[in-house]
């Protein structure tokens, strides 16, 4: 586990080197997750908060990310959302932005987050949708219901865009 968790640390510390001056390279990188384990106990809640795991799993990507400085964090209006992210708007001193995943302008989106490092945090059917429209593909597919573990990795450098999935269990 220790072993994983350090892999993911270098692999993630790596993608912060190259876009730690996002300024002065012109990039910007998106770091896209699902949000944390939620409350299953009423399956017509339409809002539930994060069960004990969810926000263990909060606390966890607030490690992750400890040394990416965030310029802006994204979340849908949904409390599972909100509170997968808060640990990190914290920590940052950011406050977080909300948007609606089938409502979004991807092009405006790219615009105003251009040059910036950005954690959007949504669901297991937005996520890898917003994902494909960062890289103007059909490339990854809906979330299992069960996995909460994916990081999606979008850089773009000019015309150059570049994207990772990686896996972050704890």
């Amino acid at each position: 586990m220790k072993t994983i968790f350090l892999l993911l640390l270098i692999s993630i510390n790596s993608a912060f080197m190259l876009g730690q001056n996002n300024d002065m390279n012109n990039s910007t990188t998106y770091y896209l997750i699902r949000h944390a384990e939620k409350i299953r106990i009423n399956p017509i809640e339409a809002n539930p908060d994060l069960n004990e795991r969810g926000y263990l799993r909060a606390e966890n990507w607030k490690k992750v990310f400890q040394h990416i400085p965030f310029n802006a964090i994204y979340a849908t209006y949904f409390t599972r959302t909100l509170k997968t992210v808060e640990p990190i708007a914290i920590s940052d001193e950011l406050e977080i932005q909300l948007y609606h995943p089938t409502k979004i302008d991807i092009h405006q989106f790219k615009q105003d987050t251009q040059n910036k490092n950005v954690l959007i945090v949504g669901h297991s059917n937005s996520i890898p949708q917003f994902v494909n429209q960062l890289i103007n593909q059909e490339k990854y597919l809906e979330i299992d219901d069960a996995e909460f573990s994916h990081l999606y990795i979008v850089t773009i450098q000019g015309n150059k865009i570049t994207d990772q999935l990686l896996y972050v269990d704890f």
